[in-house]
């Protein structure tokens, strides 16, 4: 089995080492970068003598111009999709790219979902801060109990989410492509007529939309203008799915009354002055619904293995088959 020198980048919270998983790469010489860089030269210096490199999901997009900085890279190796490596390229300058699909449902992002649910609609954070600074009871939040839960793409996630708030006794309407319709009136929901009925019934409305192409910027001012000055929109899936710009607005204009967000147009988003977390009306956290021991021991661990699999000759989940065929002929 060859030696690898592997990187591990956008490691946060400094936490892989401490991960079960990190011993499948005894024997490699690894080394973790724990903050993010943005830069092409410093990345591109940073990762320069890298034999396979670790990915956390879309942390770090892997392009051309930086693959034609790294003529050692050999193996790009992360769990999930890959919309944020050019497969192309990577099969140009022979790097082979190795991801597994499937596995877990991510139960962690539902919980996340739900917890920012309750958070918003009882305003939990805005009433702890308070009651640290000599204040009891300064708001009246809203119940779940009877509401309408709008759930937009009834994948995975959305199904999660969606048996979660009939428990709480919420009315469930749901809307997306025709898989997610047939899906939802399969389980016993009702499905919308259409977006706009989505849009103006849901008290909480949760997105569960994977972004592609058709996806980005498919939410738009329109669409937000038609909720509930009462409503809270949930977004712990892609922040592009909704145009720029427009959910700052809409939240200004009072249309829906709050928003939850777990993700963000940039990240990791570290300026304390971006429009939406000046809101009084959006809670957001740094996209936190995948960031969990158990996620990332999965996550992490199927990372590894295809390193050592890739190691001993016998590459497994690999993304780009061509980049083998190119491999093999040299």
């Amino acid at each position: 089995m060859q030696r690898l020198r592997v990187a591990v980048i956008d490691d946060y919270q400094d936490v892989v080492r401490s991960l079960d998983c990190f011993k499948k790469l005894r024997g490699h010489e690894v080394t973790i970068w724990n903050d993010h860089v943005g830069d092409l030269d410093a990345l591109a210096g940073r990762l320069a003598e890298t034999d396979a490199l670790v990915l956390m999901r879309e942390r770090t997009k892997v392009d051309a111009a930086l693959l034609s900085r790294l003529p050692k890279l050999k193996l790009i190796s992360q769990n999930g999709h890959v919309p944020h490596i050019d497969l192309d390229a990577c099969t140009r300058h022979d790097v082979v790219v190795c991801s597994a699909l499937g596995g877990r449902p991510s139960h962690c992002t539902v919980e996340l979902t739900w917890g920012l649910i309750l958070a918003a609609m009882r305003n939990i954070p805005f009433e702890s801060c308070s009651l640290r600074s000599g204040r009891w009871q300064s708001t009246i939040g809203l119940g779940l109990h009877g509401g309408t839960l709008g759930v937009y793409g009834f994948g995975k996630l959305g199904a999660l989410v969606a048996e979660i708030g009939v428990a709480f006794g919420m009315k469930l309407l749901v809307w997306g492509r025709q898989g997610s319709l047939e899906r939802a009136a399969a389980a016993g929901y009702h499905v919308a007529a259409n977006a706009k009925e989505l849009f103006e019934q849901s008290d909480i409305l949760s997105l569960h939309l994977r972004l592609s192409a058709d996806t980005a910027g498919m939410i738009g001012p329109d669409d937000l203008a038609r909720m509930k000055p009462t409503a809270l929109l949930v977004n712990t899936s892609r922040a592009e799915l909704i145009k720029p710009g427009a959910l700052v607005t809409a939240l200004k204009q009072g249309r829906p009354g709050k928003a939850a967000v777990d993700v963000f147009e940039r990240e990791p988003l570290t300026n304390p002055d971006d429009p939406l977390l000046r809101l009084p009306n959006a809670l957001c956290t740094p996209h936190l619904g995948y960031v969990e021991r158990d996620n990332y021991e999965f996550g992490y661990g199927n990372a590894f293995d295809q390193i050592v699999a890739f190691a001993r000759g016998t590459p497994i989940n690999v993304r780009n088959p061509a980049s083998l065929k190119q491999e093999s002929c040299q």
